[in-house]
């Protein structure tokens, strides 16, 4: 599973931590440290669920998330933070969030809202992905063609979980690097040209029929 998660967090260390932990369960996290940039990254890019802590600057957890509600924007939101009353997480739950975690918390038990708050987009997505004879089990992480398996790095699954989901549509360098790495992320870079190259290599190798295309001037395709 690769889902692309945004935490709003000012304490620099605290988003540090659950960024990286989050990355190594295969998820791709951007993170900002105020509620205005929060506001900016929510509003423009696509996430899977925004984990927000309450007390941060410029615009404060409740009110981001209501502005975001305002905004249709209906991405799932689990709220953080050192206010443990029962009228705190009521005002946190009625201004739009679908969860809410006090600080301080189990690493396990953040991850396990998560998971339970992605079921919702996991519905509504099949939890195995194939092209002709290719096969990605996102619960497993396990790749096979012809039903040989196949090795992959954690980036390398995740661009080829997102061109599974693009099949047969042109998929843009940019569009792989801001689902891959978060957006501080230089776009100058040929890093994807790299994984791609290392993709193909794995998956078209030995195989009369290539599925990974380059679209020249646009970007790349996985075709069937």
């Amino acid at each position: 599973m690769c889902m692309r998660i945004l935490i709003v967090e000012d304490e620099k260390k605290v988003a540090s931590f659950i960024k990286k932990g989050l990355e190594e369960e295969y998820f791709s996290v951007d993170t900002a440290y105020n509620g205005k940039d929060g506001l900016v990254l929510a509003s423009t890019e696509e996430y899977d669920l925004i984990i927000l802590d309450v007390m941060i600057p410029f615009m404060d957890g409740i009110t981001l998330t209501k502005e975001l509600r305002k905004r249709k924007i209906l991405t799932p939101i689990l709220l953080l933070t050192v206010k443990d009353a029962v009228n705190d997480k009521v005002e946190g739950l009625d201004s739009g969030a679908d969860d809410y975690l006090t600080k301080p918390f189990a690493f396990e038990e953040l991850t396990a809202r998560v998971r339970a708050l992605l079921r919702r987009v996991e519905t509504q997505k099949s939890s195995v992905l194939t092209a002709a004879d290719l096969k990605v089990d996102l619960i497993s992480h396990s790749v096979t063609r012809n039903n040989n398996e196949i090795i992959l790095t954690q980036k390398e699954f995740s661009i080829l979980e997102y061109l599974l989901r693009n099949k047969n549509r042109i998929v843009s360098r940019m569009k792989l690097i801001e689902h891959v790495y978060d957006y501080h992320f230089d776009t100058e870079t040929n890093v994807i040209d790299v994984y791609i190259n290392k993709l193909r290599t794995k998956i078209d190798y030995g195989h009369d029929k290539k599925l990974i295309h380059t679209v020249r001037g646009s970007g790349y395709i996985l075709k069937e």
